[in-house]
């Protein structure tokens, strides 16, 4: 089967329409939304809690090593969707290929375990 340019024009047409809903929702949401300022609504506030203290506490670097294992694993298991929906098309070969790459995740997420990088204490 051979792709032409004519493949394409679905995919573009879905991007413009997204970027032109998000373009629209920004300005019209701009323009009817209230525009009252106020001492008690500029005050930060974040998930039901009220700041205090300083902002730039730092945090704790095991936040930021299970926030970087969850997207490592999360884009992996996103690799095995093209998998499953060619998997009668790839065979054997293809089921090999994967089970190794399954492998190599376990090994890894093993290796997490081991060196207590999901752990909070």
């Amino acid at each position: 089967m051979q792709s032409t340019q004519f493949d394409l024009i679905p995919i573009l047409m879905q991007l413009g329409l997204a970027a032109g809903f998000v373009i629209l929702t920004v300005f019209i949401s701009g323009k009817l939304g209230p525009k009252r300022s106020s001492k008690k609504k500029d005050v930060n506030f974040e998930c039901g809690i009220e700041s205090v203290g300083n902002a730039r506490v730092p945090f704790n670097v095991k936040y930021f090593l299970v926030a970087i294992l969850f997207v490592l694993f999360d884009v992996e298991v996103i690799f095995m969707y093209p998998w499953a929906v060619n998997f009668k098309a790839l065979g054997w070969e293809g089921f090999a290929k994967m089970g190794i790459f399954i492998a190599i995740l376990v090994v890894g997420l093993f290796y997490e375990f081991k060196k207590k990088g999901l752990e909070w204490d």
